[in-house]
């Protein structure tokens, strides 16, 4: 029998859980479990500038591993802080389990310093949440919140952990056993001889896939079937990197920055199978009018997807990885020569135009791209930047492109990529960033530094929020407000006073020679890149509107 506290158990059953990195801030309410982990021998912590930072690097590991990942705050500010890297978490599918501190329980209520109600605010955001009301209930409540996080389709999970249940000894017998993810839902057979046989009688099919096809490591089984059937493959923004970018079946992603040819041959398809995807409104354009002739398979491991904006012909519940082997074998091959000569023409006719002279995003992208090589790790923030590089990037394996794309968090890149360098220290890890997003979370150079990561930011500075600045002169009559700074930041400076190496492409005669020195160097960096105010990400389709009403350029639409 052992005597521990609150937050020695915790510390316990979370080293038991495999946890090795933590990111957070201590405070008032937190202290005891700080304290507790102080002393262990498994776990590192990772001091951030800000909560959310904390939240984000948890979610760089965890995106990066595919498996669990801790962030920790304090009460009050220290939850509310955390809450948006959490909401981030919830919409993208992310195993996350945040713990925060609280004040001690017969506080609750009255008001105290730093309280707030982070077990009620958090229920939206969570995939489940908890408040534990004794040392004992965390016995249940750790292994609990690990098996949520991990089971179905992956989210994240709050603990709420008052202070003095943080302090209170109990006497412990034995320890539970750690927390794993419950056995997958079984198949339906039949549902999966029914869509292959839709496959079969399609002529003119696309796969849409998502970020489930990541979180269930399926992107080999999309390929095998892809292949056999000679299918076109689209992909969501989270979907990204689970089919190489020059797959001669990639279509690339579709929707708002899709390409022409990729949203166009969706208004032409008989048949849709969306595997670990939702029918997004960024994906999807105007929903009404989306494929609204097409049979749609819909396979998920979230029931409540099912239906839910699209009405589907065979609805599949499953793993996608499972579902998709299951149906491989009943699927026929076909050549579907009419389909891909169709496609070929739709290419020919509306092409996606990607500049590739450094003096263009687009260009600096794509030699980054050559340069970092197939291993890279990429992050992006949110803005221009974002969609370049979802465009543009050559992604060739899954888990390599990290980005929010549920939330749209500006701010996610930094930290991001933080979390997945410690995650996987020898692979390289490039942040894409604009000055908008980086200001949000620019503190968190300084762990960058501290940790001696081996970060390459890159830093697109058009001294606006450019994608809202886009908006405006599109869809507001070129009435710019609130869009364009009137303080331009020395970000190369201020990289410096945090300790980073800097290299700066203004008025640089040789981007390829700089790019490729940054690249090299070993440790943080920044890689500055001035950018004109009138660089525009497009296709745009217009929001509202359906995805053939895309925008190509600002003297054409279709």
């Amino acid at each position: 029998m052992k005597h521990m506290t609150g937050a020695e158990l915790t510390i316990k059953l979370l080293e038991r859980q495999n946890i090795n990195i933590i990111a957070g801030i201590p405070g008032g309410s937190n202290l005891p479990l700080y304290d507790a982990l102080s002393r262990s021998t498994s776990i590192r912590h990772i001091l951030t500038r800000h909560e959310q930072g904390a939240g984000f690097i948890a979610q760089g590991i965890a995106r990066t591993t595919g498996e669990p990942s801790v962030c920790m705050a304090t009460s009050g500010p220290g939850a509310t802080n955390i809450f948006t890297a959490i909401a981030d978490a919830k919409l993208d599918s992310i195993p996350v389990i945040c713990i925060t501190g609280q004040v001690s329980r017969h506080l609750i209520g009255t008001d105290a310093f730093q309280e707030v109600d982070t077990y009620g605010m958090s229920m939206a955001i969570t995939k489940h949440n908890f408040m534990a009301r004794s040392a004992r209930d965390l016995l249940s409540i750790i292994p609990r919140a690990f098996r949520i996080a991990l089971s179905g389709r992956p989210g994240p999970v709050l603990i709420d952990i008052p202070k003095d249940v943080q302090t209170q000894v109990i006497d412990i017998d034995s320890l539970p056993e750690p927390g794993a993810p419950e056995a997958l839902p079984a198949i339906n057979r039949r549902s999966m001889e029914k869509a292959a046989r839709m496959i079969n009688a399609s002529r003119r099919p696309i796969l849409y896939i998502g970020g489930g096809i990541i979180h269930s490591n399926a992107s080999g089984s999309v390929k095998e079937l892809a292949e056999k059937a000679n299918i076109p493959v689209a992909m969501s923004l989270n979907g990204l990197c689970a089919m190489p970018k020059g797959h001669p079946l990639s279509l690339g992603m579709l929707g708002m920055h899709g390409a022409p040819y990729t949203n166009l041959a969706f208004e032409e398809c008989d048949l849709i199978i969306a595997a670990g995807t939702r029918f997004d409104d960024r994906a999807t354009g105007r929903l009404a009018e989306f494929c609204p002739g097409a049979g749609i398979i819909h396979i998920d491991i979230d029931p409540s997807e099912l239906n839910k904006l699209k009405q589907t012909h065979a609805a599949v519940r499953g793993d996608a990885r499972e579902c998709l082997e299951a149906m491989i074998p009943f699927v026929e091959k076909d050549e579907r020569a009419p389909w891909h000569n169709r496609i070929a023409l739709l290419k020919r006719q509306h092409p996606m135009t990607i500049k590739d002279d450094p003096d263009n995003p687009y260009g600096i992208i794509r030699m980054i791209g050559d340069i970092a090589g197939d291993d890279a790790i990429i992050t992006t923030d949110v803005g221009k930047h974002q969609m370049w590089v979802a465009q543009a990037y050559p992604f060739k394996r899954p888990r390599q492109f990290l980005t929010s794309g549920g939330l749209g968090t500006m701010g996610f890149g930094l930290p991001a990529a933080i979390g997945a360098a410690l995650a996987c220290p020898d692979r390289k890890v490039v942040c894409f960033s604009g000055d908008g997003s980086i200001l949000m979370n620019i503190q968190e150079f300084a762990v960058a530094v501290e940790e001696g990561t081996d970060i390459k930011v890159v830093l697109f500075n058009n001294n606006s929020l450019g994608l809202v600045r886009q908006q405006q002169d599109l869809f507001f009559g070129r009435r710019y407000f609130a869009s364009e700074f009137k303080t331009p930041v020395d970000f190369p400076a201020i990289a410096r006073g945090f300790g980073l190496r800097t290299f700066d492409l203004a008025g640089c005669n040789d981007p390829l020679a700089t790019i490729t020195e940054a690249l090299s160097y070993r440790g943080p960096c920044l890689i500055h890149v001035p950018t004109g105010l009138d660089e525009d990400v497009y296709p745009m389709v217009p929001p509202g509107a359906a995805n053939r009403e895309m925008i190509c350029s600002k003297a054409s639409n279709y």
